[in-house]
């Protein structure tokens, strides 16, 4: 497969992670019994694991050393986050309180991550704004 092939996946990708995670808090919220479909709570981690392996692939191709790309290193932090908070919105967070905070850190978290990829620096966002 092509990088640029790769690349639209893991965009396409991106964009059906990240609009599933919204709708999934959305239920959150709402407490809609839609959350506990068999088929919502497998798709996210089909989604989620074709898009990291899409994302390892393109890292890999790049050719260089992942730890050594400051950027790189950023959004896998980015990740981290994501991931943590969205398991504190979705499944973990004692209240509704803590889970719709994290619900809005892992967006934030999200977003981060992506101007991290846009701007190729772990300055993210703050270059788009001259900061």
């Amino acid at each position: 497969m092509s990088y640029l092939t790769v690349k639209f996946l893991h965009l396409v990708l991106a964009a059906l992670s990240i609009s599933g995670f919204a709708v999934r808090g959305y239920w959150m919220m709402t407490r809609s019994e839609y959350l506990s479909n068999r088929i919502v709570r497998i798709a996210p981690h089909v989604v989620d694991t074709v898009f990291l392996i899409s994302g390892i692939w393109l890292a890999l191709t790049l050719g260089t050393n992942t730890f050594t790309q400051p950027w790189l290193i950023a959004k896998i932090l980015g990740l981290l986050a994501y991931i943590i908070l969205g398991t504190i919105a979705l499944k973990r967070g004692p209240t509704m309180q803590i889970r719709v905070f994290a619900f809005v850190g892992a967006l934030l978290a999200f977003a981060y991550i992506v101007g991290a990829a846009l701007f190729k620096s772990p300055a993210s966002w703050l270059l788009a704004i001259g900061a």
